[in-house]
């Protein structure tokens, strides 16, 4: 499978009166084309951030990129400048923000945001754009997609807002979608609806995915590869198959113990485990590995040297992978 997009040693760092926050610290990751990678950890790990660096909508003044590459189809993004990293976002690499109604103007229509998109990157006329803005809702599945068009985004529900988001990230059939917790806030009908959605456009127009998310079953349904994030790094990654089924990153292994199971017919409920203690701050962390504070098998060489993925076999960063 050919890459799509290839991450080598990304750094991203906010600087404050607190000091400096290695939000995205030296991540590399290959995404293919027709592919989903997905990226999973608790709040605040970073995935997010690794999302927006790849687009290069850090939030300023206090985030920066200041090291590493982004290779979209052997070009490097952060080489590029401003006006044709413009050209990028939206076109070739496109995002999906986890909360539509804030990513959602409320004073214009669904229709007009779409048809802007449209023509911020393909030359077309006004009419035009509006058609194919109709042609897409109806892809995404709204129903009665001439007349939701004129809809502003209050008047929609949370799938159909998602929807419509979907449907303005893939008006120009871009090369790579960013997913930033598509589900979140969706009940279980409408995630099972909006994942199986995404998967049948990814086919269709063969763009890679990048799908952000903490939810270990929306992994092993949709992805198939994950790398696991903690304090701005990568841990573990791998296969779906090999990272659920046999995690060696303790806090792997802790994450899918947390994870609750569907009880079988006459079954017992699987006690849920925790990770105890708290991701550190990233203005304070600690020497050696960022997971030796909550971690049962650290030990001192885990407190005094920060692990590569190269130190547990390749695919974990660990001193004493399981």
């Amino acid at each position: 499978m050919s890459a799509i997009l290839e991450v080598r040693d990304l750094r991203t760092e906010f600087r404050s009166e607190a000091g400096t926050a290695q939000a995205v610290d030296g991540i590399s990751l290959l995404v293919g084309r027709g592919e989903t990678l997905a990226l999973v950890g608790e709040s605040g790990c970073g995935k997010s951030m690794t999302g927006l660096s790849l687009l290069r909508i850090v939030p300023k003044p206090y985030g920066h990129i200041v090291g590493g590459e982004i290779r979209l189809d052997g070009r490097d993004l952060l080489k590029l400048p401003e006006a044709a990293m413009r050209q990028v976002r939206g076109n070739e690499v496109a995002m999906i923000f986890q909360e539509p109604m804030t990513s959602l103007n409320p004073v214009f229509t669904i229709g007009n945001q779409i048809v802007e998109a449209i023509q911020t990157h393909r030359d077309v006329g006004k009419a035009e754009a509006r058609r194919l803005t109709v042609e897409l809702l109806d892809q995404v599945g709204i129903p009665d997609a001439g007349r939701r068009l004129d809809d502003y985004p209050h008047r929609l529900s949370g799938g159909m807002r998602q929807r419509a988001m979907i449907a303005m990230a893939i008006s120009c059939k871009p090369k790579l979608l960013i997913a930033d917790e598509p589900t979140t806030a969706l009940d279980v009908t409408v995630q099972a609806q909006i994942l199986a959605l995404l998967r049948r456009l990814q086919d269709e127009l063969e763009m890679g995915m990048i799908l952000i998310t903490h939810d270990l079953a929306v992994v092993a349904e949709t992805a198939s590869r994950v790398a696991v994030m903690y304090a701005g790094r990568i841990v573990e990654n791998g296969t779906v198959r090999e990272v659920l089924r046999h995690p060696r990153h303790p806090y792997t292994q802790g994450l899918l113990q947390a994870t609750p199971h569907a009880r079988k017919a006459g079954g017992t409920r699987r006690k849920l485990a925790e990770i105890t203690g708290l991701v550190p701050s990233l203005y304070d962390m600690p020497p050696g590995c960022a997971f030796a504070p909550r971690c049962p098998k650290a030990q001192a060489v885990c407190r005094s040297t920060v692990p590569t993925l190269a130190v547990g076999g390749g695919n974990v960063a660990c001193h004493f992978p399981g």
